[in-house]
C-alpha cells in the first residue's frame, strides 16, 4: 500500500513498518552461537584443505566450541538471574545478535555502526526520558567511544548518576592487543562482567 495524502498517521506508519527492509547487523562474531558455527566451517575447511591433519582440527576445534559453549551457558544464566534486562546505548550498536541470543531488550542512539556521529536532540531526551523510566544505572557505550553522547543522555536524565558502561565489540583489536594476551575467548568473558553489571 502506498502513502496517501487522506491516510491517518497511523495508518502511514504501518504502511512504513510494512515495507520496513529487514536490518541485519555483519557483527556476526557477538554471538557465541554464530561463534561455534563459524570455528566448525573454519575447522572443516582447514580437514579439507590438509587432510592428514583432520583429527588435530577436529579435536581442537572439539576443545575450543565446548569453552564458547560453557561461556555461552554462563551469558544464559546472568540474563536469567538478571534483575534487569534492558540496555541502553549512547552510542552505535553493533550487538544485535548478542542481545537477540539472550532474549535482552536495548535502546541505542544509532542502529549497528552508522557513520553519524551526533543525536538529535529528540534521540537524547527520547533515551533519557528511556532511563528515567526503565530506572536504569548504566548507559552503554562501545570501545573507544568518546562518550559523549553516553554523557550527554546521563545529564538529561533526573538523577545523573549513571555509569557509563563499555562493551567490546572487538572492531578495533589490534595485533599489539593480541600480543597482549587479547583473544575471543577473554574480550567476551570480559564482556561478560560488564553485561552482569548492565543487568543490575
Amino acid at each position: 500500500m502506498l502513502a496517501t495524502t487522506d491516510m491517518t498517521a497511523s495508518e502511514i506508519a504501518d504502511d512504513m513498518l510494512e515495507h520496513e527492509e529487514k536490518e541485519y547487523d555483519e557483527h556476526v562474531w557477538l554471538s557465541l552461537k554464530n561463534a561455534q558455527t563459524l570455528c566448525k566451517a573454519i575447522a572443516e575447511a582447514f580437514e579439507t584443505a590438509d587432510p592428514a591433519r583432520k583429527d588435530i582440527y577436529e579435536a581442537n576445534v572439539d576443545s575450543y566450541i565446548e569453552k564458547l559453549s560453557s561461556l555461552d551457558g554462563q551469558y544464559q544464566d546472568a540474563v536469567a538471574g538478571a534483575s534487569q534486562k534492558t540496555l541502553l546505548f549512547g552510542d552505535r550498536f553493533p550487538f544485535r545478535y548478542m542481545v537477540d541470543d539472550y532474549g535482552l531488550k536495548y535502546y541505542a542512539a544509532f542502529a549497528g555502526c552508522s557513520a553519524e556521529s551526533e543525536a538529535s536532540f529528540e534521540t537524547i531526551s527520547f533515551l533519557a526520558k528511556k532511563a528515567d523510566e526503565l530506572g536504569l544505572k548504566n548507559i552503554m557505550t562501545i570501545e573507544n567511544s568518546d562518550q559523549k553522547i553516553a554523557k550527554t543522555i546521563r545529564d538529561n536524565t533526573k538523577d545523573k548518576k549513571q555509569e557509563i558502561l563499555t562493551l567490546n565489540s572487538m572492531q578495533s583489536t589490534t595485533s599489539k592487543d593480541v600480543k597482549n594476551g587479547a583473544t575471543y575467548l577473554s574480550i567476551m568473558e570480559n564482556n561478560l562482567k560488564v553485561l552482569k553489571k548492565a543487568m543490575q
